[in-house]
C-alpha cells in the first residue's frame, strides 16, 4: 500500500469514521495494530473481525488514542460528515512527528461510454440532485475546499473499479442517500425509469462492464502537536 510506504513506522494506524471496516481491513497487513473508530456502534457491529484490528466507538475529535502514538491516520469517504477542524486537531495530536494523514473520497462513477455516462450524470445532477445533502459538495470538489493543516505531499492517481452488469449498477444507485430521499418524498423508485433508458444502450442484461471511480486523495505529514 502506497500510504504504508510513506508512514514513518508500521506500529499503529488509525482509520477514523471506519463504518463497516472496509478501508480498515486494508491497513491490517501493513501495521502491527490498526484501530478503527466510528461514532456509530451499529456500523462497527457489521465490520469483519480481524486479529490485527480493534474497533472502538468514538467520535472523530476524541479518539481516545495516546498522544504521538499513530504512524498513519486515514479517513475514507467520510471527512465531509465530520467537523474537519476538530478532526484535524485530533489527528495532529495522535500522530508521531512525521506521521502521515490521508483523506480520500470518490465522486460520480464513469463507464467511458458517452451515452451511458450522460444518462447517469443526468440522474445524479437533475433527478436526485436536489436530494443530496449540502456536504456532498465537498466530495464533488475532492475536499480541495477544506483546510488541510498538514505539510501536503503529492498524491498519485488511484481509482476503484468493479465489473458489473446492469442489475448490479442499478442496485448500487439505489444505495445513494439521495435516491432514498427521493423515493421517500416522491413515493416511487427513480432508478426504475433510468434502468429502462439504459437497457437498450447496455445490451443483454448479463453484459458486464467496467465501472470506475477516480479517487480524490489528499496526503499530509505532521510535525507533531502544536
Amino acid at each position: 500500500m502506497h500510504l504504508a510506504g510513506l508512514a514513518p513506522g508500521r506500529r499503529r494506524a488509525w482509520d477514523c469514521a471506519a463504518g463497516t471496516g472496509q478501508a480498515t481491513l486494508e491497513l491490517a497487513p501493513f501495521f502491527v495494530e490498526v484501530i478503527g473508530t466510528d461514532a456509530s456502534a451499529a456500523q462497527l457491529a457489521q465490520a469483519p473481525a480481524h486479529p490485527g484490528v480493534t474497533y472502538r466507538v468514538a467520535p472523530a475529535e476524541a479518539s481516545g488514542l495516546p498522544e504521538g502514538s499513530v504512524d498513519l491516520v486515514t479517513v475514507a469517504q467520510a471527512l465531509h460528515w465530520l467537523d474537519p477542524g476538530a478532526f484535524c486537531q485530533e489527528a495532529r495530536r495522535v500522530l508521531v512527528p512525521g506521521g502521515v494523514i490521508a483523506v480520500w473520497c470518490y465522486g460520480l462513477q464513469r463507464l467511458d461510454d458517452p451515452p451511458v455516462d450522460r444518462l447517469l450524470e443526468h440522474f445524479y445532477e437533475s433527478v436526485v440532485g436536489p436530494y443530496w445533502p449540502p456536504e456532498r459538495r465537498l466530495v464533488e470538489t475532492g475536499y480541495r475546499t477544506l483546510a488541510f493543516p498538514f505539510d501536503e505531499l503529492p498524491a498519485p492517481a488511484f481509482e476503484m473499479a468493479h465489473d458489473w452488469n446492469l442489475v448490479e449498477l442499478l442496485a448500487y444507485l439505489r444505495t445513494w442517500s439521495a435516491t432514498s430521499r427521493f423515493t421517500a418524498e416522491r413515493g416511487y423508485d427513480p432508478v426504475e425509469p433510468l434502468g429502462g433508458d439504459l437497457a437498450p444502450l447496455w445490451g443483454p442484461p448479463n453484459t458486464v462492464r467496467r465501472v470506475r471511480w477516480p479517487l480524490s486523495l489528499r496526503i499530509g505529514t505532521s510535525r507533531g502537536p502544536e
